[in-house]
């Protein structure tokens, strides 16, 4: 039944699109939680203390004319800070501060701009979607009423740890809960994340209970429709090419920095 209803849904923001909001851009502030775990590298209980517990930034995402631009926000107070202590460094920085996502919603098509240690990278992918399930709540964000779906993406990804100072990987199996709240009277398939999969602009998710938290703090019909385009600054590489390429530069960093302080990245 709720397949039946969620059919009828985009059938009804199809029906209902003349006259509503096609394009504009929005502001989110995301949330990411983090956990830490830290062995061999010396540090005092106060230190451990300084390393932050949740990171937050902005991002926008610019829509018309079927196709999407996805882009970090430069805040005024970034998160992002230097502590220095008889040595030691501490920075925490946004991985994907410099990232800029362009989708084609009629073809289906992704182009990602990803920077990586002064190096830019093309990664060609295409919407990979979800089965989603319409649960029934509402609410309302910025004056817009929403109904929230939720989902579960099953795949892999990569744990970093740092012991006595060697950074190690290891891939584990990854699933995540995913909870969206959408609007229909934006209906354009737009968001932060998941985008192409819903029938209207999604102005909140939640990943695994908070882990992840993206929350709308601004949507206006205005935009800048010539910055939507595709990115082409940087080497033009698959996703299984670019991981390489990333873990190889990291493992480089982490020897460069061998005795000369400790850094920790937190992807």
């Amino acid at each position: 039944m709720k397949k039946i209803f969620f059919t009828f849904c985009m059938g009804l923001a199809l029906m209902t699109a003349n006259g509503q909001q096609k394009q504009g851009r929005v502001l989110y502030e995301r949330t990411t939680q983090m956990q830490m775990h830290i062995k061999g590298m010396g540090m005092s209980e106060s230190e451990e203390q300084l390393l932050p517990r949740s990171l937050k930034d902005k991002l926008e995402i610019l829509f018309d004319n079927n196709q999407l631009l996805r882009r970090a926000v430069v805040d005024e107070t970034p998160e992002e800070f230097t502590q220095e202590d008889g040595g030691m460094q501490l920075r925490t920085v946004i991985a994907d501060a410099d990232d800029v996502t362009y989708i084609n919603f009629a073809t289906s098509q992704v182009i990602a701009q990803r920077e990586f240690a002064a190096k830019n990278y093309i990664i060609a992918d295409s919407i990979h979607k979800l089965n989603w399930k319409l649960t029934g709540e509402t609410s309302t964000i910025l004056g817009y009423p929403c109904q929230q779906a939720v989902a579960q993406s099953i795949g892999k990804r990569n744990i970093t740890t740092m012991e006595n100072g060697q950074m190690k990987k290891q891939e584990v199996p990854d699933t995540s809960n995913i909870m969206v709240w959408f609007t229909l009277s934006i209906p354009v398939p737009a968001g932060p994340e998941y985008e192409g999969q819903l029938p209207g602009l999604i102005l909140g998710i939640d990943i695994n209970a908070g882990r992840i938290v993206y929350k709308a703090v601004e949507v206006s019909p205005q935009v800048d429709v010539a910055a939507i385009k595709q990115p082409s600054k940087g080497k033009k590489v698959t996703m299984e090419e670019f991981n390489k390429e990333r873990d190889k530069t990291v493992a480089e960093m982490q020897r460069n920095n061998t005795g000369r302080g400790r850094m920790i990245q937190i992807n």
